[in-house]
């Protein structure tokens, strides 16, 4: 298949392009340019600003490709910047559960609907990150309802290449010993590794399936078995504080996400406690 990847050039998108390579698919990235990748003659290459409307009718209009995933749509405008220019026959927006308004256990899909409720043509910058990716998804499936498409939502993405390194902040603060502040130590909270999350992108271009999916590893893990394995490891003991700094998973509490509709298309999720200690034990050897 003819295939773009609108981004693509680092964390899940890597593996996602690394995957679709491997298949045989003839793959598209599209970026700023910025990142660097390893993928040298085996991808076609595109420079584009994706939340500049006329730069993506300039570089997309006309184009058209069997799939497209658009690992780098924030916003209501960014999907339609993608959508009015490129013509595919199927379209992927990576998601989040952040668009659900309440968190629990057992989190299904249909509890935010964006198939109802008022488009808010927006971009990144004007509401919180839930919002906006809310109107990304109501944009899709109302004003682009003709097109076949998925929106898959992702929990908190590990791994050893995270660039936001979320996870690495409780390691280096145990191994250092500076104080953090913990709001949510024993809270169970929900994650996926940025291979998997690739790997299963890349599953969806097999299927026919249209609409909402939730993916996550299966199990939970707390802050607390993270931090107690890294002091295991380290020898050090944390430094809890509520003069210490922020914790970047901090405001997380108890949740957990079905994923029934992916295992039914056929994708066996991996268990987190499978590949987190060896994440964790990456970053300590760091």
């Amino acid at each position: 298949m003819k295939i773009l990847v609108l981004g693509g050039t680092r964390f899940f998108g890597i593996h996602l392009v690394k995957d679709l390579l491997e298949k045989g698919h003839e793959v598209t990235i599209a970026t700023r340019g910025k990142m660097p990748d390893s993928f040298g003659d085996r991808v076609n290459r595109l420079k584009v600003d994706r939340t500049d409307r006329s730069a993506m009718k300039n570089t997309f209009f006309g184009k058209k490709y069997d799939m497209v995933y658009d690992d780098i749509a924030y916003s209501s405008n960014d999907v339609k910047y993608a959508l009015e220019n490129i013509t595919c026959s199927r379209y992927i927006l990576v998601s989040t559960i952040s668009v659900y308004d309440s968190f629990h256990m057992d989190i299904k899909e249909e509890e935010f609907n964006p198939y109802l409720g008022e488009i808010i043509w927006c971009n990144r910058e004007d509401f919180t990150y839930n919002i906006i990716k809310q109107q990304a998804e109501k944009a899709l499936f109302q004003e682009y309802k003709n097109q076949s498409a998925i929106a898959v939502r992702f929990p908190l993405v590990i791994g050893k290449d995270d660039y936001t390194e979320r996870l690495l902040f409780y390691v280096e603060h145990v191994k250092k010993g500076i104080p953090m502040y913990i709001d949510n130590l024993e809270e169970e909270l929900v994650f996926i590794h940025s291979k998997e999350a690739g790997k299963f992108l890349s599953f969806l271009s097999e299927k026919e399936y249209t609409g909402i999916l939730n993916a996550s590893s299966q199990g939970t893990l707390t802050l607390k078995e993270i931090i107690s394995y890294v002091e295991e490891k380290t020898g050090k003991a944390a430094l809890l504080s509520k003069e210490g700094e922020g914790a970047p998973y901090n405001g997380a509490g108890n949740y957990s996400i079905l994923t029934e509709r992916a295992e039914k298309l056929g994708y066996p999720f991996t268990k987190v406690k499978d590949f987190v200690f060896d994440i964790l034990d990456y970053y300590i050897a760091m």
